[in-house]
């Protein structure tokens, strides 16, 4: 699992069941969270280490057995230390309205009237049990499986609503609108990668002065706007070498970098291991 593309267009599960269990360790090939969103819900669950993660505005670091929420259209991003994790990306739309009782509640959480808790530790139990159980059923395909994760999810929900483990829609802040900005940069960064990229596009496309856009942006994703497209371009490259045949030149073309020396030395610089060797330790 590693959700690369800015609004991601993967199709989790099957049309019939759009649900999808991901595990990711240290070698998996996208390790890394560069900053995404999508129409999906997601359910993640630390299993070892410390997963460093920034949803929309918010800051925190999940330890093991803690469990991330991530609400549809959130900007999130994460970097993992250590961590062994794994996830749920589920379209709870297609899944889960299927009575007027049912989606009173759920359009609740699609229309954004309600924003349930991001952040649960070990000291919610009746909610780490029940997701427990929906974990253990992703990983199975025994027959009758489907219906046991749809229980599932209706009982996860049923528990959220119970304990009132939400909050109601806030108004617009400053925050929120100051993130609505980012969208479209990080957007312009996923579909031109492969591209010239400068400095002056991205602060056109967020309506600021470069030097603004600059501060601006480092003050959401603690890094400056070239840093963050070096780092989302190795990161592509490192999915580029972990599951095509292309040589070193051909990834370093497709994800932007011109000149293949300079790619080397740039991946080094982000990965500690020139992508050589990258690629032998993850074959």
């Amino acid at each position: 699992m590693h959700y690369l593309d800015y609004n991601e267009k993967k199709q989790h599960g099957t049309p019939d069941f759009p649900i999808e269990y991901y595990h990711v360790d240290e070698h998996h090939p996208r390790y890394n969270m560069p900053f995404h969103c999508h129409k999906e819900l997601e359910i993640i669950r630390i299993l070892e280490g410390i997963l460093y993660l920034k949803l929309d505005d918010e800051e925190f670091e999940a330890k093991a057995g803690d469990i991330i929420f991530i609400n549809e259209g959130v900007i999130h991003g994460g970097l993992p230390h250590n961590c062994i994790y794994e996830c749920i990306v589920f379209d709870i739309q297609r899944l889960l309205m299927h009575t007027d009782t049912c989606r009173f509640y759920i359009r609740l959480i699609t229309k954004h009237q309600i924003i349930v808790q991001n952040h649960f530790t070990k000291s919610n139990r009746s909610l780490h049990q029940i997701i427990g159980h929906l974990f253990i059923s992703m990983q199975h395909s025994e027959p009758g499986n489907e219906l046991i994760t749809m229980g599932t999810l209706f009982e996860i929900f049923g528990i959220i609503y119970q304990k009132r483990l939400y909050q109601d829609k806030a108004d617009d802040t400053k925050s929120s609108r100051k993130m609505m900005q980012l969208k479209p940069v990080l957007e312009y960064i996923d579909s031109n990668y492969g591209q010239t990229i400068t400095l002056n596009e991205l602060s056109r496309i967020a309506g600021m002065s470069p030097k603004y856009f600059c501060s601006y942006f480092h003050s959401i994703i603690h890094r400056t706007p070239i840093d963050y497209l070096n780092y989302y371009r190795i990161e592509r490259a490192c999915s580029e070498l972990s599951t095509s045949d292309l040589t070193l030149t051909e990834v370093a073309y497709r994800c932007g970098f011109s000149d293949v020396c300079y790619f080397i030395k740039t991946f080094k610089r982000y990965k500690g291991i020139t992508p050589r060797r990258y690629r032998l330790n993850i074959g």
